[in-house]
């Protein structure tokens, strides 16, 4: 029998064990998610209260403002408590939690962006028939497969890491629960969760990008019919912010599988998460905000409207 004592909590070592450098990450990390925070629930909110954003686009847009604000959540605010209290101890049942609703929210966001594009797909392909095609039982039925695909895609890998075990070493050399980090310490065989753990995310970014580019490729066919140089601008605008956030998504993604070389992978690892789970959900609600006219009109009514409710009283 091994000797060896059953590990209860976990150690995140975190970004840098620097007091400077935690002290500029902290504020960085507060401001970036405030803002995340603030876009994210703004778009929702006017997404429920504008008239005029009760579209399939904006039903779409109003669900991924809630799964990049629940991914946020899931990894920073832990994070920032752990640099306040310089307690960088997390239980083994939280970082368990941690890992399913990161891992969770990070799948379903990819599918609900081959989803957005199946949308805009029918929106300029199939202009007439848009709103018959995509009425609100279906996107409520797409919204739904897209949690319950990301849901199905992980749980194999997850259901095999419960059974797990960890001996002495407790140390996590990341500000994350994440799963790759997690098996390096394990002392039992995980060469099939982590080949079932890339399967996983291989199948799941391949399936949804294919379907991104199939819809895109059918977009770009019909853009380049339209006679008029106008119109042509004015389709494609309709599809530029999405097709920037899904540009971040996939890229980011795609340059964790070009593997470098081991003593630089871990801190890229790092740097790739807090793009994904700080800097990309701050930046998507301007991405859309910014480039959307009837957003910002919206926005400019809310503000409007307030300002005289103020003014009223």
């Amino acid at each position: 029998m091994r000797n060896h004592t059953v590990v209860t909590t976990f150690v995140l070592l975190g970004l840098t064990d620097d007091p400077n450098w935690q002290i500029v990450i902290f504020l960085f990390l507060l401001l970036t998610y405030l803002l995340s925070a603030i876009g994210n629930l703004t778009i929702i909110l006017l997404c429920l209260l504008d008239s005029h954003l009760k579209t399939p686009m904006y039903f779409f847009l109003r669900n991924f403002s809630f799964l990049e604000l629940s991914f946020t959540s899931a990894c920073i605010p832990r994070y920032m408590f752990s640099l306040v209290t310089k307690d960088n101890t997390i239980s083994y049942g939280a970082c368990l939690i941690q890992v399913f609703f990161s891992i969770l929210f990070g799948a379903s966001e990819f599918f609900l962006l081959a989803a957005m594009s199946y949308d805009r797909y029918v929106a300029i392909c199939k202009p007439l028939h848009y709103m018959t095609i995509m009425n609100n039982r279906v996107c409520s039925q797409l919204v739904v497969t897209c949690w319950l695909a990301g849901l199905l895609t992980i749980s194999p890998g997850l259901i095999m890491g419960l059974r797990l075990e960890f001996c002495d070493a407790n140390e996590i050399d990341h500000f994350v629960c994440d799963y790759s980090p997690i098996l390096k310490l394990s002392c039992t065989d995980t060469q099939a969760i982590a080949l079932l753990g890339v399967s996983s995310a291989t199948f799941t970014l391949l399936v949804t990008l294919a379907l991104v580019i199939l819809s895109y490729a059918y977009i770009l066919r019909t853009i380049l019919k339209i006679p008029s140089a106008q119109q042509r601008k004015k389709a494609f605008s309709t599809c530029s912010s999405h097709m920037v956030v899904i540009s971040i998504s996939y890229g980011s993604c795609i340059f964790v599988f070009i593997k470098p070389p081991a003593e630089q992978s871990v801190a890229i690892n790092k740097g790739i998460t807090v793009l994904n789970t700080s800097i990309a959900p701050f930046l998507n609600p301007f991405i859309y905000t910014l480039r959307n006219k009837q957003v910002k009109n919206a926005l400019n009514d809310i503000i409007k409207k307030c300002i005289f409710i103020t003014f009223k009283k």
